[in-house]
């Protein structure tokens, strides 16, 4: 076995779904506010969200390069306060996060992840009376909840781009320094 092989085989060990489930486990239950935010015409309508993360998901791709794709669900509560009504919105949210891994210097396994888009995050929104409904069709409010929840993403950092997680000696059990 080539010294090229080996490194490739023990890549292909060591990075593995659990492990880099573990990465993301810290960010599963997690909840936090967005907002108030000012929006509309001089700021009169103020938008808050509650969002809870759930349990990521994990899938591996072995190819020329090992890669990953996170699936970070999400539920939030959206109020919207128009200073005569409140609209009350519930949405089921997915981010979808593609990470490659590469080697890097001295013998660590780094990660690497774009900041996710507007299309890379699905909602499923839905409204809590009529008049939430309406709204929501008039200003689009799908597509402004997918935009703030990449840019929410992107701005908290819930990525593992740039991160170096360990070095190759004792990355896997009973693997350490030569004595």
């Amino acid at each position: 076995m080539s010294y090229e092989e080996f490194g490739r085989r023990f890549f292909e060990l060591a990075v593995t779904e659990p492990r880099v489930g573990a990465a993301f486990a810290s960010i599963a239950g997690e909840s936090f506010d967005v907002g108030p935010i000012p929006s509309g015409p001089g700021g009169v309508v103020k938008v808050l969200a509650r969002v809870k993360i759930d349990e990521p998901g994990i899938t591996r791709s072995v190819e020329d390069l090992i890669r990953f794709t996170v699936q970070i669900p999400l539920r939030i509560n959206i109020e919207i306060d128009l200073k005569l009504d409140r609209l009350r919105y519930d949405v089921d949210g997915l981010i979808t996060l593609p990470l490659t891994v590469h080697a890097v210097e001295p013998l660590q396994i780094h990660f690497d992840v774009d900041p996710p888009r507007p299309d890379d995050v699905h909602v499923d929104v839905a409204s809590r009376n009529m008049r939430a409904e309406l709204v929501r069709n008039l200003a689009q409010v799908d597509d402004e909840v997918r935009r703030v929840i990449a840019k929410q993403v992107a701005e908290r950092g819930v990525t593992l781009s740039g991160v170096t997680l360990g070095t190759a000696v004792g990355v896997l059990p009973g693997i350490g320094p030569a004595v």
